[in-house]
């Protein structure tokens, strides 16, 4: 059995300020992100279906359980930023294992590994039917920690 660290945030208002930057896009202001859970090294959040995120009637395109995953891993990571800093997506590696047909997206992102520059993270992505989820697709995300330049 893998362990899991447990990771301690080194900025008190990491939660809020993640929510912020991350709601703040306008992406993730399209594709309706609602954050279910966010704590130190970990996030949950949920994209509600809806037709223009779909290929067909009830069926969930590549491209939106893709930014689930994304959005998941990466914002875990970005949990564990100084205050100051920000992270941006440079690698992914994402499996879909299964249709996305449920009535919404769940994804859950934890941190792999955290460095000062780089951190790798990892997502599930389920499909949610009647509160029931089938993991859907798992990706391997890395993100560049970036610091803010100071005035």
């Amino acid at each position: 059995m893998i362990m899991k660290p447990a990771y301690v945030a080194s900025n008190p208002d990491y939660a809020i300020q993640l929510k912020s930057l991350v709601l703040a896009m306008p992406m993730a202001k399209w594709l309706g992100i609602e954050f279910v859970k966010i704590a130190p090294g970990e996030v949950e959040l949920e994209i509600t279906c809806r037709e223009e995120l779909s290929f067909a009637p009830g069926k969930m395109q590549a491209t939106a359980i893709f930014a689930a995953a994304d959005f998941a891993g990466v914002s875990a990571a970005g949990t564990l930023l100084s205050a100051g800093w920000i992270n941006a997506s440079i690698d992914s590696n994402l499996k879909i294992v299964a249709p996305a047909d449920g009535e919404k997206l769940r994804a859950r992102g934890r941190v792999v590994s955290s460095g000062k520059l780089l951190t790798v993270s990892a997502a599930e992505v389920f499909s949610v039917r009647d509160s029931e989820e089938v993991l859907c697709a798992t990706a391997l995300l890395t993100a560049r920690n970036i610091e803010l330049q100071r005035k």
